[in-house]
C-alpha cells in the first residue's frame, strides 16, 4: 500500500525524535507537510449548485520542501521565464561536490551551499568571458540539489546554460568550437575546484568554520589533501534546442522536492520501500528503515530563506531587462508580445480552473457556502533538542 510523506513522518517521526533534535527550518517544513491539505490549515466547504453534492476543500501549506505543492509551483515558475529564453541551444552541466564534504555540509550547510553557488557561477562566468571560449557576459540559471535517489547526501549544482554570451558592443557571440558545445568539462572541474578548495582555506583561516565537525588543525589539512586528490566532477549534459525543450527540461530541476509521492511504494513496520533508479535508467526498490528514512528526508531541508534557484549574468535581476533586450535585438528576435503572454497565461489558469471548479458527477459548478479558519494550536514538532514525547493527536 503506497503512502504519503505526511504518513511516513506521523508513522516514524517520533522514533527519529526521540534520538534527534530538529532545525527551525527543519521543524517547520515538518508541520507544513504533515498538515498540507488538511483541516489544520483551514478551508471551504463547496456544494454543486445542480446535484448538490457537498465537499471539504483544505488549503495547501505552499512549503517548497512539499511533493503536494511543488507541482504547481513549478508550472508557474515555467510560464515565468517564458520571455526569458534566447532563440539559442541551451546547455545543461552538473557541478558536484566531493563526499568529503558532507559532514561539513551538515554542519554549515548555508556556508556550503553559498560557496556551491558562488564557485559554480564563478567557474562559469570567467570561461565565458575568455575570448578563446565566447568572450562575453553569459546568460544561467543554477539549481541546488543536495540528494539522491535514496536520499543520501549528494551535494550538486545544475546550470543551464544560452550556448552564446554577449560582448561589451552588443554582439552575440557563438561558441567557438561548435554551435552547442560550450567549454571542455575538464577545464571547468579543475577550475571550480581550485575556487572551492580556496574558498574552504580562506573559511578555516579566518574562523567562519567554528563548529567544523573536523576538530583539529591536522584533520582538516588531511581533508584538504583528499579534496586536493580526488577527481572532481562537473558533468555536460546533451544540449537543449528549442524554448519548449529548454522550459520542460529546466521545470523538472527547479522545483523536484527530495521525494515524490510517486516514488513511496509502502511504509510498514519494517520500513519505507522506495521506488528507485537502478543502472542503466532502471526501476527497483529499496527498503530504509522508518526512522533512517525521515533523518534522510530532513537533511534536505534548506536553511531558512536561503534560494535554491538563482539566476546569472544576463538573467541577473539588477539588470535583467536590459541585458536581455540587447541579446534579443543581437540575435534578431522579436520583442515578447505582452499581450500574447498575459493571453497564454490566461488560458493555462482558466485551464487548470476549470479541472477543479466543476463536478465530477454532474460536471455542475462548485460554490462555497462554508469556510473554516486554519488551526492554530497544531505546534508539532518543534525546533530543539531529542524529545521522547509521545506524539500529540492528529489535529
Amino acid at each position: 500500500m503506497s503512502a504519503t510523506l505526511a504518513e511516513v513522518l506521523a508513522r516514524f517521526g517520533p522514533r527519529h525524535l526521540a534520538a534527534h533534535g530538529l532545525s527551525a527550518a527543519q521543524a517547520k517544513a515538518w508541520r507544513a507537510i504533515a498538515t498540507c491539505r488538511t483541516p489544520a490549515l483551514g478551508g471551504q466547504q463547496l456544494a454543486c449548485d445542480a446535484c448538490g453534492t457537498t465537499q471539504w476543500r483544505w488549503h495547501s501549506c505552499r512549503s517548497r520542501h512539499c511533493p503536494r505543492c511543488q507541482k504547481q509551483a513549478a508550472d508557474a515558475w515555467r510560464r515565468a521565464r517564458l520571455a526569458e529564453l534566447l532563440a539559442v541551444p541551451y546547455a545543461h552541466l552538473v557541478f558536484t561536490l566531493p563526499h568529503e564534504l558532507n559532514a561539513l555540509a551538515r554542519q554549515h550547510p548555508r556556508w556550503v551551499y553559498e560557496t556551491l553557488f558562488a564557485c559554480t557561477a564563478a567557474t562559469l562566468n570567467e570561461f565565458a568571458a575568455n575570448p578563446r571560449w565566447l568572450g562575453g557576459r553569459a546568460s544561467f540559471t543554477l539549481v541546488l540539489h543536495t540528494w539522491t535517489q535514496d536520499l543520501r547526501l549528494h551535494l550538486h549544482a545544475h546550470a543551464l546554460m544560452a550556448c552564446g554570451a554577449l560582448d561589451a558592443d552588443g554582439r552575440w557571440i557563438a561558441p567557438r568550437r561548435a554551435e552547442r558545445f560550450l567549454f571542455p568539462v575538464h577545464a571547468l572541474s579543475r577550475v571550480f575546484a581550485g575556487k572551492f578548495r580556496a574558498a574552504l582555506r580562506s573559511a578555516e583561516h579566518d574562523g567562519a568554520l567554528r563548529n567544523d565537525p573536523l576538530p583539529t588543525a591536522g584533520e582538516r589539512q588531511r581533508r584538504l589533501q583528499r579534496l586536493t586528490e580526488k577527481n572532481w566532477v562537473v558533468y555536460a549534459k546533451t544540449p537543449l534546442a528549442g524554448p519548449a525543450a529548454v522550459l520542460d527540461y529546466l521545470a523538472r530541476y527547479t522545483h523536484r522536492t527530495a521525494i515524490g509521492h510517486e516514488r513511496i511504494v509502502a511504509a510498514r513496520a519494517d520500513g519505507v520501500r522506495l521506488r528507485v533508479r537502478g543502472d542503466g535508467g532502471s526501476k527497483k526498490t529499496v527498503r530504509i528503515e522508518g526512522a533512517e528514512f525521515v533523518g534522510r528526508f530532513l537533511q534536505h531541508v534548506l536553511p531558512a530563506g536561503f534560494k535554491r534557484i538563482r539566476h546569472y549574468g544576463l538573467l541577473a535581476p539588477a539588470h535583467k531587462t536590459r541585458c536581455l533586450a540587447q541579446a534579443r535585438a543581437a540575435l534578431a528576435m522579436p520583442a515578447p508580445n505582452p499581450i500574447a503572454q498575459d493571453s497564454a497565461a490566461a488560458f493555462m489558469r482558466r485551464v487548470a480552473h476549470l479541472e477543479i471548479e466543476r463536478c465530477p458527477r454532474c460536471h455542475g459548478r462548485w460554490r462555497p457556502v462554508a469556510h473554516a479558519v486554519p488551526l492554530r494550536t497544531t505546534l508539532w514538532p518543534r525546533a530543539g533538542r531529542p524529545r521522547t514525547a509521545a506524539q500529540p493527536q492528529a489535529p
